[in-house]
């Protein structure tokens, strides 16, 4: 079901932005939650994503993602995130958006 049409201008807000993960660990108190660290470029971002139950932490090193780099961080009750890996969902499965080709981290996504 599509949410609300939105104008290209909110869209252009978005900073859309490839990372290559560097680390991933699981969060204790959590179910869901990985902890990644993530090279986006210009600099290296904590940021916690609900992906446990589909991905080991060991698969996710040297994995692309895309990233929303503008994001404002957001309190956790296990640290603070500081932004958003993009996926979906399929047959109870979480799936990361990844680019098709080796792509230099920092690349912006358009």
């Amino acid at each position: 079901m599509a949410k609300d049409k939105i104008l290209i201008d909110d869209f252009i807000k978005l900073d859309l932005r490839v990372g290559r993960v560097l680390e991933a660990k699981e969060v204790e108190d959590s179910r869901k939650m990985l902890e990644l660290t993530v090279d986006i470029g210009a600099e290296q971002r904590k940021i916690f994503a609900g992906i446990k139950k589909s991905y080991a932490p060991v698969d996710l090193i040297g994995k692309n993602v895309v990233v929303i780099a503008n994001l404002l961080p957001r309190e956790m009750k296990f640290g603070t995130s500081d932004g958003m890996v993009l996926a979906t969902s399929h047959d109870d499965e979480v799936i990361i958006i990844n680019p098709e080709k080796d792509v230099t981290p920092g690349a912006k996504v358009s």
